[in-house]
């Protein structure tokens, strides 16, 4: 089974307008999605990016096209100023890694947390916001909300995160298949692409 690596952040827009393509994408072709949740600001301290407010304006009024485009061609809705944002997803991500460590499967939950923030104008740092998310997805809230307070899965965030940036993953979402990162959910189809074709992955240089 051919496995793809899937760096994330719970409060990103991109993520969420890429989620249930990559999803979809993997299961067409029976690969497995490995779930890494990653901190988002380490990424960009070491590619040189910035938070959106910090862009110059041009950048600023560009994103803000680039959401509606994506999420048009996706067949989702979005708010691009959702009341709930700037948000801290590291509950969230921390409850996604539980899942993952304990066999449970974090797709629906992950979704219903990036449709929260940039569709629903929910809090996802509300811990019963996400306790709402889990049970409406039929999982028992109360181990993972628990199991994400602790040091040990704080640190496989972490330790995603420092994966992710040996993966030369600039932002997120980055899909790592076979070594070879593609960056953005505009990539899915390449990734598919690359899947399909069985050529070997590209290597810088």
């Amino acid at each position: 089974m051919r496995e793809i690596d899937y760096y994330f952040y719970c409060a990103s827009p991109f993520t969420y307008l890429g989620h249930t393509a990559i999803c979809e994408m993997a299961e067409r072709h029976k690969a497995k999605l490995n779930y890494k949740p990653v901190n988002l600001f380490a990424l960009w301290d070491i590619s040189g990016a910035v938070p959106p407010g910090k862009r110059p304006p041009v950048r600023q009024r560009l994103r803000l096209i680039e959401l509606q485009r994506l999420a048009a061609w996706r067949g989702l809705p979005i708010k691009t100023a959702p009341q709930h944002w700037p948000v801290d997803p590291a509950t969230a991500d921390k409850v996604v890694i539980s899942l993952v460590r304990n066999g449970q499967d974090p797709r629906y939950f992950v979704g219903k947390v990036l449709a929260g923030v940039w569709a629903n104008d929910d809090d996802i740092a509300d811990e019963a916001v996400l306790a709402s998310y889990l049970s409406q997805v039929g999982l028992d809230p109360a181990p993972p909300l628990a199991e994400a307070k602790t040091e040990e899965i704080a640190a496989i965030r972490e330790q995603n995160t420092r994966e992710a940036i040996a993966a030369d993953a600039v932002g997120v979402p980055t899909y790592v298949l076979d070594g070879e990162p593609f960056w953005g959910q505009d990539r899915i189809e390449l990734l598919e692409q690359a899947m399909v074709s069985g050529r070997q992955p590209f290597r810088p240089g």
